[in-house]
């Protein structure tokens, strides 16, 4: 079988690295920092843990969106 040539693009390495460590790193922080909080305070205390570690990625993740469109805006008006 014959192996397919294909340049490496660092742009798009580094953009999928950036995103598998974004989310590696909240599955890690959701399930172990939830999993912590359910091993020591219960799981009433986890939920409540859990929803708000997703509220804050939410409000991370809104923020990211808005700096990635802005940041495409200002680099279509670049000559």
């Amino acid at each position: 079988m014959k192996r397919q040539d294909r340049e490496f693009n660092p742009d798009r390495h580094r953009s999928q690295t950036q995103a598998r460590l974004v989310v590696g790193g909240g599955v890690i922080l959701v399930l172990g920092g939830g999993g912590l909080v359910w091993l020591l305070y219960g799981p009433q205390a986890s939920l409540m843990a859990v929803l708000c570690l997703l509220a804050s990625g939410g409000v991370l993740g809104l923020l990211w969106l808005i700096l990635t469109v802005l940041e495409r805006w200002v680099k279509e008006d670049e000559p």
